[in-house]
């Protein structure tokens, strides 16, 4: 999702009008469309993990060890 949204947003789109065409496609919102404050964290998170690449490697790393321990 957060590559349709990045990629419409290049192009001018408003992020409302980006939102309406976008269905969360699993969980309890399912079907649904994302609000307006998720569709920024997503995009918020995103810009975050392409300035520290290492960083989410890491996390991940980190996050993989600690499930193999239990």
């Amino acid at each position: 999702m957060i590559h349709t949204v990045l990629r419409r947003r290049a192009a001018g789109e408003p992020i409302g009008k980006i939102r309406k065409d976008l269905i969360i496609p699993t969980g309890k919102r399912k079907g649904h469309n994302p609000s307006l404050a998720s569709i920024y964290r997503a995009l918020a998170e995103h810009e975050k993990a392409q300035r520290h690449p290492d960083a989410v490697e890491q996390a991940r790393a980190e996050y993989a060890a600690l499930h193999q321990e239990l």
